[in-house]
């Protein structure tokens, strides 16, 4: 696997519109880590650096997906995330609204409409979070006034526009998905810090004394590379229900006849269960970071406020991660519609009659494959939260999110580069 994507990458590299492509990614890249260091007038980046000390607070989770440009003040302090929600509620809202279905299914013009929907949901949404933040955030700002509150506000909104434009721009002149570029980029610049912080607890001795600390230093590093490799592996396994075509005759030529299968991904979810049940589990707490801020609260709030430091929001947080996996997977895969298309097209599954006993049993390989990656997905996820439970190092919450955007983000750049080299190859055969 390791040898097939940098052989990709370096055979992509010697065609010339690739190289492009892969250069223009590059520096849209880098303008996004530079504008992590363009600082918001009127904000202290030493108060926000201690409010994103929190690793499991949004205030954390800001600064993990933006690269730190949250605890520096970041004009990208928000990063991408409005344009993220943005884009679920339009997606949803195509399930939900018969019209907006239509629409979806009229090719490029159906998505070029959706997509500036998307754009205009992302500035509105983005304005409303940064009002949100400003009130989370009060205790950061230098001299808090209606003018400080509409500078904050709207440079934090123009910051995640212009994010929203730089991915755009990677989608059409670059490689990849420009978004899930912006955040993995984000999350693998943390990568330096996050050694740092380490190297930190093994002179302190939190890691343990003399040799011992180094011994859990190399343990970290191998549970590291096992999780990449574990979760490489079931992102790319797959159920395959076998398709047989009947043969028919038309005219003087025969058409069908031949074997296929369906693909059913064990986690054809991805991150969305994740991200979803996030923020489920965040939302109680950040509401009342949000309005009360450092204000005193009743036992109630206050304990609803520090939620996240119990033992039994591990337990609540899985069960979450699971739900959403379920639920995900069902929105995104249609068994009927798929046992509907087969039948069109003369095909069944062996042993199983067309129509309605194949939509069900598709419907029961579904459940079955996804409750194997509902696990997968809660245990991957409360690991790091384990984790710091035992070993009372902290910021390591959000880790499993991080390393499943950063695997699925890596492998599907290289399939993209791959299928625009093979369309290469043939274009060439053709020519």
């Amino acid at each position: 696997m390791e040898n097939s994507v940098f052989s990709s990458i370096r055979n992509a590299w010697k065609i010339p519109d690739l190289r492009k492509k892969i250069f223009m990614t590059i520096i849209m890249l880098l303008i996004f880590r530079l504008g992590t260091h363009i600082p918001v007038p009127g904000l202290s980046a030493a108060a926000l650096k201690d409010l994103a000390s929190g690793g499991g607070s949004l205030f954390g989770f800001f600064n993990i997906i933006s690269g730190g440009a949250f605890q520096n003040a970041s004009i990208f302090a928000m990063s991408i995330s409005p344009y993220i929600t943005a884009s679920i509620i339009i997606q949803l809202l195509t399930i939900a609204i018969p019209k907006l279905e239509q629409l979806s299914k009229e090719g490029e013009h159906g998505r070029k409409v959706l997509a500036e929907w998307t754009r205009y949901g992302t500035v509105i949404l983005g304005f409303i979070q940064a009002s949100a933040l400003y009130g989370g955030i009060r205790s950061a700002v230098v001299n808090p006034s209606v003018w400080s509150y509409f500078t904050i506000t709207l440079t934090f909104t123009a910051g995640t526009a212009f994010l929203m434009w730089l991915g755009e721009q990677i989608n059409e002149y670059g490689i990849g998905n420009g978004i899930s570029l912006l955040i993995f980029a984000g999350i693998i610049s943390r990568g330096p810090n996050t050694l740092v912080t380490l190297l930190g607890y093994l002179e302190a001795g939190m890691l343990g004394e003399g040799a011992l600390g180094y011994i859990v230093i190399v343990i970290i590093v191998l549970v590291f590379i096992a999780s990449v490799a574990l979760v490489v592996y079931v992102q790319e396994a797959e159920r395959r229900v076998p398709v047989q075509y009947a043969k028919r005759v038309v005219g003087r030529k025969m058409y069908g006849g031949q074997s296929t299968h369906i693909p059913i991904k064990v986690n054809s979810a991805g991150v969305m269960p994740i991200i979803f049940a996030m923020s489920f589990a965040t939302f109680p707490p950040t509401i009342i970071n949000l309005i009360w801020g450092n204000s005193e609260t009743g036992p109630f709030l206050t304990y609803l406020k520090t939620m996240n430091e119990k033992p039994w929001f591990t337990v609540v947080y899985a069960l979450l991660i699971m739900f959403f996996t379920f639920f995900y997977t069902m929105v995104a895969f249609n068994p009927v519609e798929l046992a509907n298309n087969i039948k069109k097209n003369g095909g069944f599954v062996p042993g199983i009659r067309p129509g309605k006993p194949t939509s069900d049993y598709i419907a029961k390989v579904l459940n079955r494959v996804t409750w194997f990656g509902a696990l997968f997905l809660a245990f991957i996820t409360i690991f790091p939260s384990l984790l710091q439970m035992f070993t009372k190092i902290a910021n390591v919450w959000f880790g499993s999110t991080s390393l499943l955007i950063m695997v699925n983000v890596a492998l599907e750049t290289v399939k993209q580069i791959e299928s625009q080299m093979l369309m290469r190859h043939y274009k060439g055969f053709l020519d």
